[in-house]
């Protein structure tokens, strides 16, 4: 569905105004939406998940851990494929709360993509360049958003995911060094051209939802704060936005549906682009290139935020 369908549409959980922001900013912020009991049902996984973490010693399909992880001092980077490591996740992403919100800027009918859970480490999590997010998962258009939420208040000095408005409608980066060598992130000469300073920080207290576009410039900063930063983050598409290679890091559930019905027709180029923002040659790493990438690596640098 294109942008202006989806908008005739009643919303569910949004207003208006807030639909029609999203579609201009290539993000959105909901303050607090998640509430308390799923944020402790959230919690307890995470707490589990570290206790898990605290015997390993490398990274494995499960988690990657930074270099410095311990038993005594755990430091995690993310849990892989989070809707399959512990069943809350999976009730949680299909949630109707969750799935009535992405339909809101989706379309009524929704499928699950891809999941990921972001510690970003108390005093040390790492920052994660500018990014656009299709470019590792290419789908037959782009009616596919993030839906991240922030398990505990999240500021400024906890590297929150910020994002640069409107270059969602402009071009689709290179995300290839001059080797050809997948980075997963906008080339620095690239980011020059960017209105960096026009950049939104996209804060908020415990349960807030980030949406985000998946064609926006966005990234975060180190988190130097006391407090880790746990990040929940799934990927939804429209049901007539098909993907067009595996996904870099599948789940079990990746391509159910999990809202309305399947679509009778496949759309393509659903998001319109204004003449003067080329599509640029954007190659896409198709099912990551692995061998060449080097792998999980390859996977690890999709990972973001």
């Amino acid at each position: 569905m294109i942008p202006e369908q989806i908008l005739a549409a009643k919303p569910l959980v949004l207003d208006q105004r807030e639909r029609e922001r999203y579609f201009e900013d290539g993000f959105l912020t909901v303050p607090g939406y998640i509430g308390a009991a799923w944020l402790d049902r959230l919690r307890a996984v995470v707490a589990t998940k570290i206790e898990e973490s605290r015997p390993l010693s490398a990274s494995d399909d499960q988690f990657d851990l930074a270099p410095d992880h311990s038993a005594e001092k755990p430091n995690i980077r993310r849990l892989r494929k989070a809707v399959d490591q512990h069943p809350e996740l999976w009730t949680f992403a299909k949630d109707p709360a969750v799935v009535d919100l992405c339909a809101d800027l989706l379309g009524p009918d929704v499928r699950f993509h891809s999941s990921k859970l972001n510690f970003k480490w108390s005093e040390r999590g790492d920052a994660v360049r500018w990014h656009q997010d299709i470019q590792a998962w290419p789908h037959t258009n782009c009616a596919v958003l993030t839906f991240g939420v922030y398990l505990d208040d999240t500021g400024p000095e906890q590297g929150p995911l910020t994002a640069i408005p409107g270059t969602h409608c402009g071009t689709i980066f290179e995300q290839f060094d001059a080797q050809g060598n997948w980075t997963g992130a906008v080339a620095e000469r690239d980011v020059a051209t960017l209105p960096t300073a026009a950049a939104r920080e996209l804060c908020g207290p415990a349960g807030t939802v980030v949406l985000i576009h998946c064609r926006v410039v966005h990234g975060s900063a180190a988190n130097y704060s006391s407090r880790m930063r746990p990040l929940l983050l799934n990927v939804y598409s429209a049901a007539d936005a098909l993907a067009m290679a595996p996904a870099p890091a599948p789940t079990k559930h990746t391509g159910e549906l999990v809202r309305g019905q399947e679509a009778v027709h496949v759309a393509h180029g659903a998001l319109p682009r204004p003449p003067a923002a080329p599509l640029g040659s954007g190659r896409l790493p198709l099912n990551l290139r692995r061998a060449e990438d080097g792998g999980q690596a390859g996977v690890d640098r999709l990972a973001g935020v």
